[in-house]
């Protein structure tokens, strides 16, 4: 071989070699990261939500991938922190974010410097839930269904009336916007600082309603002392069959349902994922892990990387166009 055409076939393998060595690197950090344990991290509280929900998948993960799996819990604006953590990880298969919707579709809208982009910065490894908000009065409350308590605003508060949220630029508060829209009202959200302090007040008819998720009311709901309304979603909640739905009520677009969901950081290897995915999958499905899911108001939705990464660029879409519609601007 000449030198001349040495350097030519040096030149159109190049682009191959970095590729090989590109994924040479990725394999062998997965092989060392898959004796080490494995961190979810939840953007949330111990006892919250979603961190009884991590807890649940702690060990039927850990026994099917063959690690240790730890739950590191790093609450904090929405889940920003634990996103922010996520995206500066080794892309080893080492660390990966257990989140649901606001995390990944709401909150990189609603604020102006989230830190993070999904899109950018995350890969979707697979998504196991989906579940619905919903619209709750006190059980102090006179209002048996949705129309009353429209007609109690009306007529008993003058049109005005205050709906607890869990957090400030969420989906409820856009929902208390589309209401008052709707219903020509004065509704106004009351931001609490997560759903227990909302409860509470909804509890002693310090607040006369509420926006939460299935999983937040549904135990006070059962013992009459909270009364749900209204459910989001586009099919009645197996919890509340007697519930009926929004788009039941004539108040249309509201029909996809949020997710729950596991990322890992950008670049990790794509063997890793589809192991991880695999087990995830298999983990829901236990019956055992299906039955605990399901009686917290999760509805049972295995989805492999592509189905994820598909629900939340339809659910993002639809909420970027109601955050939009509302006037809201980033904070």
């Amino acid at each position: 071989m000449t030198h001349a055409s040495r350097r030519r076939f040096l030149v159109q393998t190049a682009p191959q070699a970095a590729v090989l060595a590109a994924a040479s690197v990725a394999g062998w950090r997965w092989s060392w990261a898959s004796e080490k344990p494995l961190r979810i991290l939840v953007g949330f509280p111990p006892g919250g939500g979603t961190d009884v929900i991590a807890r649940l998948l702690q060990e039927p993960l850990g026994r099917r991938l063959g690690r240790t799996v730890i739950i590191e819990n790093k609450p904090g604006a929405g889940g920003q922190i634990a996103a922010q953590q996520l995206k500066t990880s080794v892309p080893d298969g080492s660390t990966l974010f257990l989140t649901h919707d606001h995390s990944i579709s709401i909150l990189p809208q609603v604020v102006r410097h989230a830190g993070f982009d999904p899109a950018v910065d995350f890969e979707p490894v697979g998504g196991f839930a989906s579940f619905v908000n919903t619209f709750a009065v006190s059980g102090l409350h006179p209002a048996r269904s949705f129309e009353e308590y429209l007609k109690w605003v009306r007529k008993s508060s003058h049109g005005r009336s205050a709906i607890g949220i869990p957090a400030p630029a969420s989906t409820p508060e856009f929902l208390v916007k589309q209401l008052a829209q709707r219903y020509d009202l004065d509704l106004q959200s009351v931001p609490y600082k997560g759903s227990a302090p909302m409860i509470g007040d909804m509890l002693g008819r310090q607040i006369e309603a509420g926006i939460g998720s299935v999983q937040d009311f549904v135990h006070y709901h059962k013992e009459g002392k909270l009364r749900v309304l209204a459910v989001l979603g586009g099919r009645r909640q197996p919890l509340l069959p007697e519930v009926p739905t929004f788009s039941e009520l004539g108040l249309k677009g509201l029909e996809d349902m949020p997710y729950y969901g596991i990322y890992a950081p950008k670049g990790v290897p794509a063997a890793f994922i589809q192991q991880f995915a695999k087990a995830l999958a298999d983990s829901v499905q236990e019956p055992a892990i299906r039955q605990q899911l399901e009686a917290i108001g999760l509805v049972v939705d295995a989805m492999g990387p592509e189905q994820l990464a598909q629900r939340e660029k339809a659910y993002t879409a639809v909420w970027k166009r109601i955050i939009q519609d509302s006037g809201f601007q980033p904070q």
